[in-house]
């Protein structure tokens, strides 16, 4: 049975999503970056969280961690590679393994770039993935840790995902990530389209993802970019736009 998916925005431009398995009714949120929004979001649900998902160590998606796991008895699931920097985890995964929830289960990634340890989700029903903040809706994470070349391979970890996986990132950036990416690749007729839809959503208040990964294949330069070295010079000319 298939797993349910509900925005939670939080902080500035943050999303935590909101996992339900519609079998057995388990619950799960993925990067709480503070509490209160969350848990106000568990409480209108029926009270329940049995998992939280953690992609990489940023404060703005771990904040509420800790403190949602002592009121509701939740595990926490994270990297191992990056536990030192993680709140205390529960269960340390690696790339490769398979995450029971409820009767849904998680495949974990590894996708290093914006951190050295990040992780993201996919799960098959309906094809989901949670991608923190490697991928963006036109656009893909800054290299706070990791290069170019790291970054170019994580976006690569999703080449055999299909075009119908839902992304779930972490933040609210598509706005921007779209002028910059007309700015680069005007002539894109999808992503034309695409940047008309994100202003029709923005105005009216609304959430730009989860996307699709046939869109990004269609629209995001940098998930286009044909090497690292071509990544790497867009990512740079982001960070000064």
């Amino acid at each position: 049975m298939p797993i349910t998916v509900l925005p939670i925005p939080a902080l500035s431009d943050n999303y935590v999503w909101l996992l339900t398995d519609t079998e057995t009714g388990m619950v799960a949120v993925v990067d709480p970056g503070e509490c209160a929004p969350v848990r106000a979001a568990i409480e209108a649900h029926g009270g329940r969280l049995d998992t939280i998902f953690l992609t990489h160590h940023h404060a703005d998606h771990t904040g509420g961690a800790e403190t949602l796991r002592d009121r509701y008895d939740a595990r926490i699931v994270g990297a191992a590679a990056d536990a030192a920097r993680l709140p205390s985890l529960d269960q340390a995964v690696r790339a490769g393994d398979r995450i029971s929830f409820g009767d849904s289960q998680a495949l974990v990634l590894e996708t290093p770039g914006h951190t050295l340890g990040h992780i993201a989700y996919y799960f098959d029903d309906p094809a989901s993935l949670f991608c923190g903040d490697t991928l963006f809706s036109l656009g893909c994470g800054r290299l706070f840790e990791g290069t170019p070349e790291q970054m170019y391979a994580s976006l690569h970890e999703f080449d055999a995902l299909p075009d119908e996986t839902l992304v779930y990132c972490g933040h609210e950036y598509t706005a921007s990530n779209a002028r910059f990416a007309l700015s680069v690749t005007p002539d894109n007729t999808a992503l034309q389209h695409r940047a008309e839809d994100v202003l029709r959503l923005r105005a009216k208040g609304l959430p730009t993802v989860p996307s699709t990964l046939g869109s990004e294949r269609s629209c995001n330069p940098f998930l286009r970019a044909a090497s690292s070295s071509e990544l790497g010079k867009l990512r740079r000319q982001k960070d000064m736009a």
